[in-house]
């Protein structure tokens, strides 16, 4: 079985990242590697313009967003305004689809069903909003999904809510969506059923779940190793 190499970056900064898959991407353009890439990621306080971002999806402009505190980048994935912070577990997939399916509505689809697994190890029900992008539960919204594709290469990804403080929320309207309730796993468990493995059991069923439904053996491997193969512009 072909791997999905997955490296669990920890906390990083959101630009530094965003750098790593464009070379990532470069990588796979070129066919300098012929494996897909997992980054798993925690990042600080960060708002995210996506291509979609509308002026209403915002409550402060991105000035006044940096005085309270977030970093704010434009950038190329499709969807609308979007925040990550502290205890958010966000995936950035680097796939090939030419060597799965080319059609990005399957490959959305299929990302939503990796969280949707994620969600069921916990007995958090995950569902679909029909003609919306993400995951919810119990009509709120735990999961954003925003990707871009560069000649059939995916990058950007998903951002699952796991301890996240919700209240970050409250800057922007989430992924554009008037009136949307955002949730998290932690909060869908409650405080009865608070664990301090919930952030390490959520990284492992993603890794799981990315695996099974890419069909792909999805190894753990140090960031300097994708070096060994190919990766050579990390």
């Amino acid at each position: 079985m072909t791997s999905l190499l997955t490296v669990n970056l920890g906390c990083r900064d959101y630009g530094d990242v965003l750098a790593l898959q464009r070379d990532l991407c470069q990588a796979r353009l070129h066919g300098e590697a012929d494996s897909d890439v997992l980054l798993l990621v925690e990042h600080p306080d960060v708002i995210t313009l996506g291509r979609g971002t509308k002026p209403s999806s915002l409550t402060h402009d991105p000035s006044a967003l940096r005085r309270l505190g977030y970093q704010v980048h434009e950038i190329e994935r499709g969807g609308d305004v979007t925040y990550h912070g502290p205890g958010q577990l966000v995936g950035y997939p680097v796939l090939d689809l030419r060597h799965h399916r080319e059609d990005l509505h399957w490959y959305l689809r299929q990302l939503e069903a990796v969280l949707i697994d994620v969600l069921a190890v916990f007995d958090v029900p995950g569902e679909r909003v029909a003609g919306l992008t993400g995951v919810w539960t119990q009509g709120k919204k735990i999961a954003s999904i925003g990707i871009h594709v560069k000649q059939w290469v995916t990058f950007h990804g998903f951002a699952l809510n796991v301890t996240t403080d919700l209240s970050r929320f409250e800057s922007i309207v989430p992924c554009g969506i008037d009136g949307v309730v955002m949730t998290s796993i932690a909060h869908e468990l409650g405080s009865e059923n608070a664990r301090p493995t919930l952030w390490s059991e959520t990284v492992t069923a993603v890794v799981d779940a990315m695996g099974r439904t890419f069909d792909r053996d999805a190894t753990l491997v140090p960031l300097e190793t994708l070096s060994r193969f190919g990766f050579t512009r990390v």
